[in-house]
């Protein structure tokens, strides 16, 4: 067989470095030429074939199996060669599977008079001729003939009946324990049958090397062989060694890894190849510190729109001095840019855009020159003849009515959303509820019955294959619904959507939050866990520690509990990181979920798209009477200013955001920052003036268990008091009115019971005419009433977690966090 062409040289195709590490390391098993089977005799091959295993149970499909195997050895017969695969390969039938291999044997069994001229029923039986060959080990043709040729059918099959029953047999096995559908399986294992057929041996001897050998075929031929499904099976029966690659996926060749600077430049084809150079030499100097995101843009900015732009519109340009025309029609240019297909379509549309990131390309372009004619001082041979004035002035590249513009905007957009928030995160619940209802609905429910289910009648689906889903119909439009992607669908949006609003996390530390990231610290003095969320250093490189609240636990522990495997353990799963372009180890990802046989991690996009099918489902407007529309990043700014707008601290809310600059965290907060500012001074001042200087000392024992103390204090009949040290009670313990009581879901009886003393008395109040206390009294209730419906809400959220079988946090935690003892 033809080797085929490394990964490299395929057109518009390039593994990844990491992937072609791995390509040197798993090497396909090579196509030999010669082995025992192919060697016997003709007498041999039919004496073999002939006996058991390979007969068939009725003995006219035999008879046909047995004249096609003499016909098609006939036809080989007269190939030259030593061995049967000799002969077939001299024969050209492998070279093109995409023609029918059947033409030249017939046409040479009608010439040698072995079948008379007017026979149509040849074509039928060699193929089945063919196939005991293959499946016989006498011939092993090209895995991509086998992926292109139409003849023989039914391939998987047969190999599982002759070659390996048990092999094949633990694939099967295995698609039953995935989600991927009968049809899936069955063509992942029609794939595992070529790789058989080609290589020889059986399953177990299949090699990743082989796997990606297939999938290169796959691409190659633009058939058959493009899905990586049957790799995954592979994996789950244990076929493969322990150091294989988890996932098919790092070989994909859309994932095309790190690029190299000149890699990165030589996707503008920029016509000067000194310039091209510079820009090359350039990227290297900066590449050390510089993540590679930054290096991307880098490169576009002065590859694509500044120099291939000049290039464009003056050809022939071959330096970095630029004369003052050129400089100001580039400056005019980089202003806009031209408007996608879609809205450039539009009725009325233009066909530029203003540009919203100028001042970065024009502080980009002018940050080259400047260190272009720094370096020139320092190595004057290689930036020497480069070193230019800078087109670029320092009042080009301020737009400060652009930045208004943009703050501006996203303090609307902010405002709009933040009162909505809370119809959002309800809207997500309740279809995360509805969805798992209706599921579990279906699985009782037999097939072609009617059920109904969060207000929904629906019939479970009549399946023709056996599947691992479940589906669903209505009656009346008779539309399919897969209820198990719905549900999974439901939960990761709402499971997204509560933890980017209680935590305040980037899309992309969501996304990489693992079993790891929960810890526990224990107070020294009362043994009180307090769990904590570790989130790893991402876009500014500081890690923080964040307080968990009871709802975000709840979350966390649901988490969990779905993506735990039989044995108690977290899934490791691989993730590719679309900044860094690499792929990260395998971790205990929390949002992760089962892809066919693999568990995948969520990737950024897919929680995009989860959080806009739940605005959707909640029908949200804004302002103008138009759909709302909300990105994860709003979370973070509505969580910013709903925290500094009920009296976090600017500078603590920073360290929560995990912003390097308070100005940038003051620009999430959508109100006019001196207000802040001046507020939060005042607050300092005031709290300086109230207590004496000599508190600002170490305290002693006698303070620091007094402190500690305060906490023990708070607990009250109903619950906990939130009030902060060293305030006292401003509302003369009348805690049922305060806001910063926190009931206990135990005490519900005492809240309703205080409730029913609160109406005794406003009715023995209106009975004796006293107005003033009934008044009062009504105060007292309401408050009592907004408490009950506070606790019912806590009561309900806590039986759905009960019902779903979620542990208790100390059960979840990572690992715990606790200081560390001074020695006795």
């Amino acid at each position: 067989m033809t080797p085929l062409k490394p990964p490299a040289l395929v057109p518009g195709r390039r593994l990844s470095a990491e992937a072609s590490v791995l390509r040197e390391r798993f090497p396909p098993r090579p196509a030999g030429s010669s082995w025992e089977a192919t060697g016997h005799d003709r007498a041999a091959v039919l004496r073999r074939l002939l006996a058991p295993p390979f007969p068939l149970g009725n003995a006219s499909s035999q008879n046909h199996r047995k004249l096609g195997l003499a016909r098609v050895l006939d036809w080989l017969g007269a190939q030259p060669g030593a061995t049967w695969q000799e002969r077939w390969m001299a024969s050209g039938a492998d070279a093109d599977g995409n023609a029918d291999w059947r033409g030249p044997a017939i046409r040479w069994l009608k010439d040698s008079g072995r079948i008379p001229g007017e026979n149509k029923q040849t074509a039928a039986i060699l193929g089945s001729g063919l196939l005991q060959l293959i499946c016989g080990d006498v011939i092993r043709p090209g895995i991509c003939w086998l992926l292109a040729t139409d003849a023989p059918r039914n391939l998987a099959p047969e190999m599982a009946r002759v070659r390996d029953p048990a092999g094949f047999a633990a694939l099967t096995a295995a698609g039953k324990a995935g989600q991927a559908s009968f049809t899936t399986t069955r063509d992942a294992v029609d794939l595992v049958a070529v790789i058989v057929a080609a290589k020889g041996g059986t399953v177990t001897d299949i090699t990743v090397g082989d796997c990606l050998e297939l999938l290169e075929a796959g691409v190659r031929t633009c058939i058959h062989g493009k899905s990586p499904y049957f790799y995954q099976l592979l994996h789950a029966a244990g076929t493969f060694p322990a150091g294989a690659p988890p996932t098919v996926r790092m070989f994909h060749p859309q994932i095309r890894g790190q690029l190299t600077p000149e890699q990165l430049i030589d996707r503008y084809d920029i016509a000067c190849r000194p310039v091209r150079d510079l820009l090359v030499d350039y990227l290297r100097e900066r590449q050390p510190g510089l993540d590679y995101r930054t290096l991307m843009g880098l490169a576009y900015g002065l590859g694509l729109l500044f120099w291939k732009d000049l290039e464009n519109h003056h050809p022939g340009i071959d330096s970095l001095r630029l004369g003052p025309d050129v400089a100001a029609a580039w400056k005019q240019r980089i202003q806009t840019k031209t408007a996608r297909p879609a809205a450039a379509a539009s009725q009325g549309a233009p066909a530029t855009i203003p540009r919203s990131a100028v001042a970065g390309y024009l502080t980009m372009v002018r940050a080259f020159y400047l260190d272009i004619a720094q370096w020139a001082a320092e190595d004057p041979a290689r930036w020497g003849p480069w070193a230019a004035p800078c087109p670029i002035r320092p009042g080009d590249n301020t737009h400060r009515k652009e930045r208004s513009w943009r703050k501006s905007r996203m303090d609307q957009r902010t405002r709009e959303r933040l009162p909505v928030l809370p119809v959002l995160a309800a809207a997500a619940y309740q279809a995360r509820a509805g969805t798992a209802a209706r599921l579990q609905a279906a699985r009782a429910a037999r097939p072609g019955e009617l059920f109904t289910a969060a207000g929904q009648t629906l019939r479970r689906s009549v399946l023709v294959k056996p599947g691992t889903r479940i589906w669903a119909e209505d009656p009346g439009t008779a539309a399919r619904r897969d209820l198990t992607r719905e549900e999974d669908n439901a939960f990761w949006a709402w499971a997204a959507i509560e933890i980017l609003r209680a935590t305040g996390i980037r899309i992309e530390e969501l996304t990489e939050l693992s079993h790891h990231s929960l810890v526990q610290y224990q107070v020294p003095a009362t043994g009180e866990v307090v769990p904590l969320l570790h989130i790893a250093p991402s876009k500014t490189d500081q890690e923080r520690l964040l307080v968990i609240g009871p709802e975000a636990a709840d979350v966390l522990a649901a988490i969990l509990s779905r993506i735990r495997g039989e044995d108690g353990t977290v899934p490791l799963v691989a993730a590719y990181d679309i900044n860094e372009k690499v792929w990260n180890p395998p971790m205990p990802l929390l949002f992760q979920h089962l892809v066919g046989l693999e568990n995948r991690p969520i990737v950024i996009e897919t929680v995009r798209r989860l959080v806009s099918d739940g605005l959707a489902a909640a029908g949200l407007t804004g302002a103008a009477g138009a759909p709302l529309s909300f990105v994860p990043h709003d979370f973070r700014r509505i969580f910013a200013t709903d925290a500094i707008m009920n009296g976090m601290p600017p500078h603590i809310a920073q360290l929560i955001l995990g912003h390097k600059d308070i100005n940038t965290t003051m620009g999430y907060k959508a109100v006019y920052p001196e207000e802040a500012i001046n507020g939060h001074r005042a607050f300092i001042a005031r709290r300086r003036e109230q207590r004496p200087s000599e508190e600002y000392r170490t305290p002693t024992e006698a303070e620091w268990d007094e402190f500690l103390g305060h906490f023990e204090r708070r607990k009250l009949a109903l619950g906990d008091c939130g009030r902060a040290y060293g305030t006292a009670c401003l509302h003369e313990h009348s805690c049922v009115r305060c806001a910063l009581l926190r009931i206990d879901p135990a005490q519900r009886g005492r809240l309703e019971d205080i409730r029913g003393n609160l109406l005794a008395r406003i009715a023995e109040a209106d009975r004796e005419g006293w107005t003033g206390e009934a008044e009062g009294l009504k105060v007292s209730l309401a408050a009592a009433n907004n408490k009950l419906a506070q606790v019912d809400s806590l009561i309900a959220r806590r039986r759905d977690t009960v019902s779903l079988g979620m542990p208790a946090f100390p059960d979840i935690a990572g690992h715990t966090a606790a200081p560390a003892k001074e020695p006795a």
